[in-house]
């Protein structure tokens, strides 16, 4: 079996609002385990932070979608932006892409590439 990356994602009490808007986000379906820990399409898990223990969002993790699918990509930019903060404007970048960097709501990074076809 190759290797897979899962992403673990710590929250500060709110894991399964974030882990619902996610899945909103990027469908597929939201599993429970007896720990109160949360995933969505086997791609990876979230809990909450123990009690006592610091939370500092966004700046342990930053997960990146990239792909072709320019429509699909600007959709999941759109959501994840949406009442969140953008440091980086989703535009062409010097390297050829689109790119766009943002903090969703809940203080997730999130980076965003179309990649353009070379041809």
């Amino acid at each position: 079996m190759p290797s897979r990356l899962n992403p673990y994602i710590s929250f500060d009490g709110d894991a399964r609002q974030a882990m619902e808007f996610y899945q909103g986000i990027f469908g597929g379906t939201l599993r429970t385990s007896t720990y109160g820990e949360f995933g969505a399409k086997e791609a990876g898990d979230a809990a909450d932070n123990p009690p006592g223990q610091p939370y500092e969002p966004g700046n342990n993790i930053s997960v990146s979608v990239s792909g072709e699918d320019a429509d699909e990509l600007r959709g999941y930019w759109e959501k994840l932006s949406a009442g969140g903060t953008v440091a980086v404007p989703l535009e062409k970048q010097m390297w050829g892409d689109v790119f766009g960097m943002c903090t969703d709501r809940f203080g997730m990074t999130w980076l965003v590439n179309i990649n353009q076809r070379q041809g």
